[in-house]
């Protein structure tokens, strides 16, 4: 609700501004000015917003990307993690009880602190020292047999794949659209709704509703963006349910052994 009223304030007063310099505009050059530019202004128009279209086209599909692939990984993560789990079930106690204990709090520390510091564009120390825990962990069982070799080697190249997959999280919570790309869709939104002043058209109203619908369009197109360009904070955001539901699973697994 908070990003919806957000949106909305960003939108209407992106309109409001929009109206108010079209004002000014029309105080200060004569209408008759502004009528003789209007065959000229609309072929500039044209060209620019087709311009300026492709611009938020392209960025729109980089940022939505970068977010569609965040929220893979994060599966991704948990996949592997929900691997290596299946060779635990299959350990002796009491490497079993010690290892599912690891995963544990490698999984608690990850939902409730690391995922608020990746907003921020940070990783959660502790979190890389519970992993190195768990990872110990896991080195030193034992496999007993051929089989249990095998097994044992097809963990070890989960848990790596698992702590790619981190690795790969933390990077994308500081990919960030370089300022120079803002700076080129700001000030080509701003290019495109001012071209609206350049326009003489003998009735304000049509032409101030024009120009608030294209400052508006323009406005909420850069909002989505905005709040696309950071996967791990907004509305849009990567979520930790996919590993939320290995922590369910792996709780659920040491309430029923300490029956």
């Amino acid at each position: 609700m908070r990003t919806i009223l957000q949106l909305v304030a960003t939108v209407l007063a992106s309109m409001l501004v929009a109206v108010v310099g079209l004002c000014v505009v029309r105080s200060i050059v004569p209408a008759a000015v502004l009528r003789a530019n209007n065959e000229v202004a609309g072929n500039y128009l044209q060209t620019l917003g087709t311009i300026y279209a492709v611009l938020l086209a392209f960025v729109v599909f980089v940022v939505w990307s970068q977010y569609n692939e965040t929220t893979k990984t994060v599966e991704r993560e948990a996949d592997e993690l929900a691997d290596v789990l299946r060779f635990v079930r299959m350990c002796p106690e009491p490497g079993r009880s010690r290892l599912l204990e690891a995963a544990r709090d490698f999984c608690r520390e990850q939902i409730d602190r690391e995922w608020p510091s990746m907003a921020r564009g940070a990783a959660s120390p502790r979190a890389g020292q519970l992993l190195d825990a768990f990872w110990q962990a896991l080195a030193g069982t034992e496999p007993k047999d051929v089989r249990e070799q095998t097994l044992f080697a097809e963990a070890i190249t989960r848990f790596n794949e698992m702590c790619d997959a981190r690795t790969d999280l933390i990077e994308s919570s500081r990919t960030r659209l370089p300022p120079t790309m803002w700076m080129l869709v700001l000030t080509g939104g701003s290019s495109t709704v001012t071209s609206m002043y350049l326009f003489g058209l003998e009735r304000f109203w049509p032409l101030a509703v024009m120009t608030a619908s294209l400052a508006g369009g323009v406005s909420f197109v850069l909002y989505v963006i905005y709040d696309l360009d950071n996967p791990f904070t907004g509305d849009w955001q990567a979520r930790s349910d996919p590993i939320r539901l290995v922590l369910d699973q792996i709780e659920r697994e040491i309430a029923t052994a300490a029956k």
